[in-house]
């Protein structure tokens, strides 16, 4: 984060200015001549301490503090003076300081060049702590913004600003940098009023890289900002390119509205309604329907159907010159985005990111999480010609194994197959690794089988090649799955049921990673006891009542569909058994209303009802079967 200052540096105090390199000719044989590219900062970015003279702190931000410092370059021909921005890090252990400058060198390397990107001077260690050495600019966006009326920049400043950025973090991008760290306060402004990239690469140094300081837990970014999978990459990452493109709408939706993302809410809420909730920031309303599009893809709660920075570079340049009229946008560019994808259960930039040739093999795509076997068209096809146009969807010409002639197909119907994988497939680690899970999905496959995968305890993509991974068990949204037998300790905490077996719950949600969010129906929960699980795929079992033994194995797993099937069966049970009862003790009331009642006389002359002896006197009677069990003579009984 950098902040403009009023003072200036006495006059020999000159901008800092970028080290072109230069190409000359290695002069080692008279036949034999080879060209060397040189540069002269390619060992000087390791700065000396004693060259830095800090001034005063003109900023803090989440990876430490900024300074306005003076750097000092001196050879036998001249000394020179430079204003320069010094990021101080927080403090880091000695072996991981170790680790950060070596990662710098890579970083440092990779950023020469770069438009759009703030200018690196090098590294350095000051009082035990990393300090990265920057250009200094005068100001930022969010500093423009907040001289505003409203604090909000106008449409054509928003496009214009991020186009140049845009164009900075596609190349990042490009090289394998993350910036992770978007924002307005970090969107710098040179001389000329162009946008420039301010925090390049920072927390991309400190991954897996644990901070001393107790009050920086969110080592990845701004939580204003933050993709949902930055909150805990290892679990619910993999952090990828698109997440950039989160931090990058919230930048842009700020820009518009001058109101910061979940504003006056805390971090933990911030946390709630971003993870948990699946809430995304509001969108303003009156923007030219291709800008608001990809902003809403931008939110997108799976990074995977989020879009890349080329296709917001190539839908804000389209954008640039677009003109309201008569209550209607007008001027686009020749492609027009469309609003509403037309592979059904996908987003336009998910199904971008397949891009087909001549030669690909294909097969039809299959609907997401769908577990049921579909017709496909193709189940095998080659990709023999392409036909595009650019103002709706691209079609292609598909050679199918039994048909003479190619199919014409649209893009969004089919998937690449390289390798007998696609991008979203289930895979398994054939060597397990006992840092991470060996169940994971299939990200990216390209033509030479390079691989990148989403893996639980990864907080990046895994990369690597087909030949170390084999087709696993799918998962979907709406299964039943409880832990394996052989799961003692699982990965993540897991409900248990009343006699001790592990609970089985139904899928809700499944991460880029192949984590799995679990809920629990046949719990009941109150107030703000947790009804949500995560589960590692490689512990845990998919139940159905094909696969349940028995009658008894079939109705515990009808428990688990809801809370309430077994006060149901119970009162069901105890409504039977009062109905039952009802019925059996009326019918018994009716057999005694329809008894014989009077005088009935039995074959041995005594009196049945009225219990008379024949001289009228009353006698106690006993039927014959309980006399001689008494002993009861009959003269005794009269």
């Amino acid at each position: 984060m950098f902040f403009s200052v009023g003072d200036r540096m006495a006059s020999k105090v000159v901008p800092a200015q970028p080290v072109t390199p230069f190409e000359f000719e290695l002069y080692e044989d008279p036949d034999h001549l080879r060209t060397v590219m040189a540069s002269s900062n390619q060992s000087t970015h390791r700065i000396d301490p004693a060259k830095l003279k800090l001034r005063h702190r003109i900023g803090r931000g989440p990876f430490g503090d900024v300074w306005l410092a003076t750097h000092h370059q001196s050879t036998e021909d001249y000394d020179e003076y430079h204003e320069v921005a010094v990021k101080m890090l927080q403090p880091l252990k000695e072996e991981h300081m170790r680790l950060v400058l070596d990662k710098f060198d890579g970083l440092f390397s990779k950023c020469q060049g770069v438009e759009n990107v703030c200018f690196l001077h090098g590294i350095s260690v000051m009082n035990g702590k990393i300090c990265i050495v920057m250009k200094f600019y005068e100001g930022s966006i969010g500093d423009k913004m907040a001289l505003l009326k409203g604090g909000k920049l106008t449409l054509p400043d928003v496009l214009r600003y991020g186009i140049e950025l845009a164009q900075g973090i596609a190349e990042l991008h490009a090289k394998e940098i993350l910036v992770l760290n978007l924002k307005p306060c970090s969107f710098l402004l040179n001389e000329n009023d162009q946008a420039v990239l301010g925090d390049i690469g920072i927390p991309y140094l400190l991954f897996g890289i644990p901070l001393t300081s107790s009050d920086m837990p969110w080592r990845l970014g701004t939580p204003n900002y933050m993709a949902p999978e930055q909150w805990q990459p290892e679990i619910r990452g993999p952090i990828s390119s698109e997440t950039d493109s989160w931090g990058f709408g919230c930048s842009i939706v700020e820009m518009l509205t001058g109101v910061l993302p979940w504003c006056g809410k805390s971090i933990e809420e911030i946390y709630d309604s971003v993870v948990r909730k699946q809430e995304k920031p509001h969108i303003p309303e009156g923007l030219p329907p291709p800008v608001e599009n990809i902003l809403l893809g931008c939110f997108e709660y799976d990074l995977r159907s989020r879009p890349l920075m080329t296709d917001i570079l190539r839908v804000f340049k389209s954008s640039q010159n677009a003109v309201f009229v008569d209550g209607g946008w007008t001027g686009f560019g020749s492609r027009t985005i469309l609003e509403k994808s037309s592979g059904a259960g996908y987003t336009e930039w998910f199904l971008s990111k397949d891009h087909l040739q001549v030669g690909d093999m294909v097969r039809s795509r299959r609907p997401p999480n769908s577990c049921k076997p579909e017709n496909m068209d193709v189940p095998e096809g080659t990709v023999v010609g392409l036909e595009r146009n650019p103002d709706r969807d691209g079609f292609v010409l598909v050679s199918v194994h039994g048909i003479h002639d190619p199919l014409r197909l649209p893009v969004s119907t089919l998937e690449k197959v390289s390798f007998g994988l696609a991008a979203g497939d289930w895979v398994h680690l054939k060597e397990e690794n006992n840092k991470h899970s060996p169940v994971g999905i299939l990200h990216s496959i390209n033509r030479d089988g390079s691989v990148a995968v989403g893996f639980i305890g990864v907080e990046t993509l895994w990369k690597g090649k087909y030949s170390e991974l084999q087709m696993a068990e799918s998962y979907f949204v709406g299964q039943f799955v409880r832990l394996k037998t052989n799961v003692l300790s699982p990965r993540f905490e897991w409900p248990r049921k009343t006699g001790g077996a592990w609970a089985t719950g139904k899928i809700w949600w499944i991460l880029p990673n192949g984590c799995l969010i679990v809920k629990f129906p046949g719990r009941f929960t109150i107030g703000q006891e947790n009804s949500s699980f995560l589960a590692d795929p490689a512990e845990v079992e998919v139940v159905s009542f094909n696969t349940c033994p028995g009658v008894v194995k079939k109705y515990q797993h009808l428990e688990d569909f809801h809370w309430a099937v077994r006060p149901l069966v119970i009162a069901l049970g105890i409504f039977t058994a009062m109905k039952v009862g009802f019925f059996t003790g009326k019918k018994i009331r009716r057999s005694r209303v329809n008894r014989p009642r009077g005088n009935a006389v039995q074959s041995n002359g005594q009196y049945t009802d009225g219990q008379t002896s024949g001289d009228g006197s009353n006698q106690a009677w006993f039927p014959p079967s309980v006399k001689n069990i008494l002993g009861v003579s009959p003269a005794a009984a009269r």
